[in-house]
């Protein structure tokens, strides 16, 4: 299934249980940030995103260091170099999306993120190393920023699809058959946000950080909360700005989010996350985040 109606998604999302795979990824995959600045073609639709001497190269490179460190204490970790020539690229997980024994390439909506999608050395790694079955939606028209767009529970195959610019419902639908999904719920972003993971995520299938000014229509927000309380963070807009929706489960009992979102995530939301078996881990990436993306975006999962 894949559809805007919200109630006919959750009548069929209460049906699936938690069999349908992994809930957390088996390893990640990181690209260094060399050369980090402005992407004036992102710059076009990501309001997140600083000016041009808001970016400080060295400091995001330290930063992403520690990042792929402190992931690699919870799960294998690899990192690709970087390239100047594609400043976005610290945001693998736009381009490239696993399931098991798949890689999925996305179909970027601006010309610096498409040439990411060419690295013969990513594709090496996903289909001669790992032996991944390649589907490739780079090659076709419609946009599909795969999990920067679609956020997936991975333990019950569920798809939260927010179209914008990055991706539109053609581009939802292939990424939807490309996983494999059992169902995906289809809605609108609010103006002016370009992905669906700064706005939602969902956390090893049991829990959900929900940031309702993100939606067009709150009732879709409301609905995706209320379908995984009491386990469901519904933030303040503060905490939206804080980027605390761009937040990642690595491994069964930890969530994790950058320090800017640690400082502002609430006691009573970070007792919802403890309550649902979470341990919050923070790693700072201010310099990362003037890249108009979080923690989260930093990783691309290997299921």
């Amino acid at each position: 299934m894949i559809t805007r109606n919200a109630h006919a998604f959750f009548d069929l999302a209460r049906q699936c249980g938690p069999d349908f795979g992994p809930a957390t990824a088996r390893a990640a995959f990181l690209v260094a940030p060399d050369g980090f600045a402005l992407a004036v073609d992102s710059a076009q639709d990501n309001r997140y995103m600083a000016a041009a001497d808001g970016f400080d190269a060295d400091a995001a490179s330290r930063q992403h260091r520690a990042l792929h460190r402190a992931v690699a204490e919870v799960l294998p970790a690899v990192c690709f170099a970087g390239d100047p020539a594609t400043p976005d690229a610290v945001f693998p997980n736009n381009v490239f999306a696993t399931a098991p024994g798949r890689v999925v390439i996305g179909r970027m909506r601006h010309p610096v993120r498409q040439r990411e999608a060419r690295r013969a050395d990513i594709r090496g790694f996903f289909r001669d190393t790992l032996g991944y079955a390649e589907t490739d939606l780079s090659i076709q028209p419609h946009p599909c920023e795969l999990t920067g767009a679609l956020v997936v529970d991975r333990a019950r195959g569920l798809g939260y699809c927010g179209l914008s610019e990055r991706c539109d419902e053609d581009g939802a639908r292939l990424m939807h058959e490309a996983l494999g999904l059992r169902a995906t719920l289809l809605f609108d972003l609010a103006a002016g946000e370009y992905h669906t993971n700064v706005v939602l995520a969902v956390l090893a299938g049991r829990a959900a950080i929900v940031c309702p000014d993100g939606f067009a229509d709150r009732a879709v927000a409301d609905a995706i909360a209320g379908f995984y309380a009491p386990h469901a963070v519904v933030c303040t807009t503060g905490e939206h700005a804080a980027f605390v929706g761009n937040a990642i489960a690595l491994s069964d009992g930890t969530v994790w989010m950058s320090a800017r979102a640690g400082r502002a995530l609430s006691p009573a939301h970070r007792q919802v996350l403890a309550t649902a078996g979470f341990d919050v881990r923070t790693v700072d990436l201010s310099a990362i985040e003037a890249g108009g993306g979080s923690l989260r975006c930093c990783i691309g999962e290997i299921y």
